[in-house]
Parts: structure tokens; C-alpha cells; sequence
């Protein structure tokens, strides 16, 4: 069967959308979480207006209220010209569309004013649909300014290494902000690729269980570990087995923003190239001469390999 080509043009989504897309996606689901596959036969974004703008990016939002308030005026400036003469001092195309401008601004600035009927009657329609569309904008910009979001990095991998004698997985999370994530859950999935014994490919879901998945307050750093004993699901698994299981670790975490007093979440997602193997994360808790204690963010990211005599190495199948 052949593969479906892309289309370039998806919708007014695609269209606004300015980011690079790759022409053959690697990734089934994005670093952030977000799932890199295309949805056939859905209802169009467009038969849920809300839920569309509220989900659009900022670049996209802006541009659609930028087009939206241009439209308007324009399609009000022709609706003045189809009369001649019922805007005084207004000649052109574009008189009529600078004092649709103000009339939907409310501005008046008295040089340019209505002098038919027809004209009056236009601009009251005009008044009413400024009025209900600033509403609707303003309303708009606070819900989209007013939802909680959390700020949490993930490392840029994982790691296996061994801890207290056992194969451990660990990455670790930060808060970015200068408060605290309050009552903080993390759990962590594994994707993987199976055929049952009827033949059928089928994506599974293994929980994987960690030895601290709570935190009341989430404030500086946080490194999740799952011991990978006899019953984990990763146990037997070797790097290439991830790979060709197409194995994604899936990572969330939820918790109640102190600031706002509501619920955030992150999630992020590790395939088998992000797991680095007989690895483990430098220290980010450092201190200085003085003897204050400081956390270098700089250093988050960096593993480094483990002495081969104090470590066994964990390349081999992950088995206790």
C-alpha cells in the first residue's frame, strides 16, 4: 500500500503554521508530548470555533484578528461606496475604509461623517458588530492569558546506569519558575510495539513504576528513577529490542501551580535514541567558597560515564 502524501495546504492551521515541517517525520509523538500524526475523516478545527482559537499559537491568533479586523472594514468600505456620496468628504476606496476604521473604533474625529440613510443605517450595524467583536477578542485574549501553564524542563535524555546494585532509568525535571508546584505527581508509560499471538500489531501501555513519583513541593529539581527489576516491563529489553518495538517513554506531570492556585501539567516523551546507556547526570547542586548553595542550570543536560569498576555495565539485556 502506498504512503498518503501530505498536503501542504491543511486547513487554515497549515496555512498559518510558519514552522519547519519535516517532509518524513521520525518522531510519533514530540518531545513536548504532542502526537506527530495526521487525522483523517475528523470534523474540521472550524466546528469548534473556542476550542480552535483558544489551542492556535500566538502568531496564529494575532494574524487571524489582524485579518479578521482588515476584512471587516473592507467589506464595510464597500458596502458605503455602493452609494455615492454618503460619506461626506470621503472620495476613495480607502476614505471609506479609514472611516469604517473609526467608526468601528468608536474614534469620530468628525471630518468624515455619515449623510444618507443608507449610510446611518450601516453605520449603526457597524457600532453594534465593533462592539460584539471587541467582546469576543477581548474575551479571547484573557482566556488564552489567564490559563495556568507550567514551566518544567526535562532533561534532554535519560539514562541507564545502576543504582544500589540494581539497572536504573533516570531523567530529571526542573522548575523554571521561582515558586513552587505543590502536590506534584509524575508518571511514566512505555510504548511499545507488540504482535499478540493472533498475529495483530497492537501499541501497548506498561506503567512504569518510580521510586518516588510524588513530591509535595516541586521547587528546584527532581530526578525520576525506575528500578528495572525482574517485573519491570523494561526488564530484558536491550537498546535495539527498544528500537525495533518503535518504544516511546512518555512522561507527565501534574501538580497545583501555588501561584495561581490551579492545575498545571507538563509532559514529555524519550525515544530509545535519548536513552543513553552506562551514563549518568552530572551534579547541579553545587556550592560555592562562601559556602552558599546554588543549582547551575547549565549543567542539566550533561551526563558523564560512570567508572566501569564501581558500575557493571548496563548495555547488555536489563535484567536485575
Amino acid at each position: 500500500m502506498g504512503k498518503r502524501k501530505r498536503s501542504k495546504f491543511n486547513g487554515w492551521r497549515g496555512w498559518l503554521d510558519t514552522r519547519p515541517k519535516p517532509a518524513a517525520p521520525e518522531r510519533i509523538v514530540e518531545r513536548d508530548g504532542r502526537v506527530n500524526i495526521e487525522r483523517i475523516g475528523l470534523p474540521s478545527s472550524w466546528t469548534d470555533i473556542y476550542h480552535f482559537l483558544l489551542t492556535i499559537t500566538w502568531p496564529q491568533f494575532i494574524a487571524l484578528i489582524t485579518l479578521g479586523y482588515g476584512g471587516m472594514n473592507a467589506f464595510f468600505a464597500l458596502l458605503y461606496r455602493l452609494q455615492p456620496n454618503a460619506i461626506a468628504n470621503a472620495d476613495s476606496f480607502w476614505d471609506a475604509f479609514f472611516f469604517s476604521v473609526q467608526t468601528i473604533g468608536t474614534i469620530g474625529y468628525g471630518v468624515m461623517s455619515p449623510q444618507t440613510f443608507y449610510a446611518n443605517v450601516l453605520v449603526t450595524i457597524e457600532t453594534l458588530v465593533g462592539l460584539l467583536g471587541l467582546t469576543i477578542a477581548t474575551g479571547l485574549m484573557f482566556a488564552r492569558f489567564s490559563r495556568p501553564t507550567a514551566r518544567v524542563l526535562f532533561s534532554a535524555v535519560a539514562v541507564v546506569t545502576t543504582y544500589n546494585g540494581v539497572p536504573t532509568l533516570m531523567f530529571r525535571m526542573a522548575n523554571q519558575r521561582r515558586n513552587q508546584i505543590l502536590e506534584a505527581q509524575v508518571r511514566v508509560s512505555l510504548l511499545l510495539d507488540e504482535i499478540s499471538q493472533e498475529g495483530h500489531l497492537m501499541r501497548r501501555f506498561y506503567d512504569l513504576p518510580l521510586i518516588r513519583s510524588q513530591s509535595q513541593f516541586f521547587t528546584l529539581s527532581w530526578t525520576a528513577m525506575h528500578p528495572i527489576t525482574e517485573t519491570s516491563p523494561l526488564s530484558g529489553h536491550t537498546l535495539d529490542s527498544l528500537r525495533e518495538g518503535t518504544a516511546i517513554l512518555l512522561v507527565s506531570l501534574v501538580g497545583i501551580d501555588e501561584t495561581f492556585g490551579q492545575t498545571v501539567h507538563a509532559r514529555h516523551a524519550y525515544i530509545p535514541e535519548e536513552i543513553l546507556w552506562d551514563r549518568h547526570f552530572v551534579d547541579v547542586f553545587l556550592q560555592d567558597e562562601a559556602g552558599q548553595r546554588y543549582l547551575d542550570y547549565r549543567r542539566f543536560h550533561q551526563v558523564t560515564a560512570p567508572d566501569a569498576r564501581e558500575h557493571p555495565s548496563t548495555k547488555g539485556p536489563l535484567n536485575c
